[in-house]
């Protein structure tokens, strides 16, 4: 977790932030997608891959926010 912060707070100082934000939030968003995708339109008997999609495009959506922002708080 401490090699996370630290790469987000290579980030933040780089004045990059934007960019990586937008870039993992669109990682998400295509994720929830996929996810939704497969859930809806296929006949997947196995519900472990959509979900896995779902809460992780879910957890990209928001995470990069909170990371950069526990970044600017501890560093």
């Amino acid at each position: 977790m401490d090699e996370v912060l630290e790469l987000v707070d290579i980030v933040a100082d780089s004045g990059l932030e934007g960019a990586v934000v937008w870039l993992l939030r669109l990682v998400g968003l295509l994720a929830v997608l996929a996810g939704l995708g497969l859930w809806l339109l296929t006949e997947m008997g196995l519900l472990v891959v959509p979900l896995v999609l779902l809460l992780g495009g879910l957890v990209l959506l928001v995470a990069p926010s909170v990371l950069l922002a526990l970044a600017e708080l501890f560093g």
